[in-house]
């Protein structure tokens, strides 16, 4: 029951889907980019039926990010928390092809992608291709942040891959190893074992206390004269870790880093990284210190990858740090283009811009005025076309619209239940106060 609540230029999600069931009608071609949680997530829900869908990714798995560091200290170990794309595919019953190769182009005006396989010395170098599209799903996610700090990218360790928390936990071990070494003094043995983080977002912080809990619990057993000798440091730019948490959240890491002993140096600035050193600036003072180090693992957020600044730029959205989408998830400015995930965000409508069109939809009969009964046939589709409708109600712990809408009476007692849109407008003049950018889910 009920009207969608739509504009003239709004289309029913559906079509996405759309399996329309008139005869027989050439499948769309459908390209999905990326493996991660939100290309994979889409694969389980697209009934593709409809459709004829390839896959393009340089990851032919689907990895479980938040266990990497995990990964890193053995806790768990890495074949637990990938998933083969084919296995999930295949479950499902669907057909779909996947390329493994990285997208390095995409064509908007022509509908084309450009690819080329990941470098691989075994296989005889790289192959590349094109593939055209009706559809195209991007869901690539984003890069590591190096804030185009000299060093970064030759002497630091990410943690975003798979391969990449392997590559940091012999790293590590690789440390250990050269520091029980003859001929060493205690100084050298100091500097091979500290162990920097630098980022103190959820990553940094669970990384290093991941590395903590292996160094004390294991490593500290197979070489036993080296303990004391080690050191984990975390730098942070802000005044405090894990900045976008309740602060109570942020306290409690913070205590439990004290006594765990990991060195917390908050306000401080990489600059430079070299093999050696890492040098930082003080934010309050400016002053610049260097400090050696054995490894240092870099996790400061998230930065946009070349394919997606490119191709923003063929759209005219050169100066975004993320793709634009309606909450349709449909890229503005291109048609037939999707993203979702870390490559992208939404911009929600706001619930006053379209007053107006909201409460003329309510207002079946045209009299200028709604009532419970009328609500009560739009309210599903309002929430669902404006979630911070919803999320308003609950923080204002209010059963539904119409409580909203009485409430907004200057004296409820004499409330007639009948509104005209300057009282709707009232009624849901903050609502749109609860509209949020959605984290990223890789920090």
């Amino acid at each position: 029951g009920g009207s969608a609540v739509a504009f003239s230029d709004s289309r029913p999600f559906q079509r996405i889907y759309g399996d329309s069931g008139e005869g027989e009608f050439k499948k769309k071609k459908v390209v999905v980019l990326g493996t991660g949680w939100a290309g994979t997530t889409f694969l389980k829900i697209l009934k593709s039926n409809s459709f004829e869908v390839q896959v393009v990714s340089p990851r032919n798995y689907f990895a479980f990010t938040p266990l990497l560091p995990s990964v890193t200290n053995g806790t768990v170990e890495a074949r637990s928390i990938v998933e083969p794309i084919r296995n999930i595919v295949r479950k499902k019953g669907m057909d779909i092809q996947f390329k493994e190769a990285e997208c390095y182009k995409i064509d908007a005006e022509k509908k084309q992608i450009y690819c080329r396989t990941t470098e691989d010395r075994t296989c005889g170098g790289k192959e590349e291709f094109a593939l055209d599209y009706d559809i195209l799903v991007i869901a690539m996610g984003a890069q590591a942040n190096t804030f185009n700090t000299p060093g970064v990218v030759e002497h630091a360790h990410f943690l975003k891959e798979v391969e990449h928390a392997q590559r940091i936990r012999r790293s590590v071990i690789d440390c250990f190893e050269r520091a029980s070494l003859p001929n060493l003094s205690d100084e050298e043995r100091k500097k091979i074992l500290h162990f920097v983080v630098v980022g103190g977002g959820p990553t940094g912080v669970e990384f290093a206390a991941a590395l903590h809990d292996f160094v004390i619990d294991d490593l500290s057993k197979l070489y036993p004269s080296l303990k004391e000798f080690t050191r984990i440091t975390l730098l942070e730019a802000g005044d405090h870790i894990l900045n976008m948490f309740d602060k109570r959240i942020t306290a409690s890491a913070e205590e439990k880093f004290k006594r765990d002993g990991i060195d917390l140096k908050t306000g401080s600035m990489v600059v430079k990284l070299s093999d050696k050193e890492i040098s930082t600036k003080d934010r309050a003072t400016g002053q610049i210190s260097s400090i050696p180090y054995g490894m240092v693992v870099w996790s400061t957020g998230i930065g946009t990858r070349p394919v997606i600044m490119d191709f923003m730029k063929q759209i005219g959205q050169a100066n975004r740090r993320v793709l634009a989408t309606d909450e349709w998830l449909r890229v503005e400015g291109c048609e037939s283009v999707y993203a979702l995930g870390d490559c992208a965000t939404i911009n929600q409508r706001k619930v006053m811009e379209d007053i107006s069109a909201i409460f003329s939809k309510a207002d079946k009969n045209n009299t200028g005025k709604l009532n419970v009964k009328d609500l009560k046939e739009v309210v599903k589709d309002i929430c669902e076309r404006y979630p911070q409708v919803e999320i308003y109600l609950n923080k204002k712990q209010l059963k539904n619209i119409n409580v909203l809408l009485k409430n907004a009476e200057e004296d409820p007692k004499k409330a007639s239940m009948e509104f005209d849109i300057e009282k709707f407008k009232k009624a849901l003049s903050e609502v749109d106060s609860q509209m949020k950018h959605l984290p990223a889910t890789a920090q």
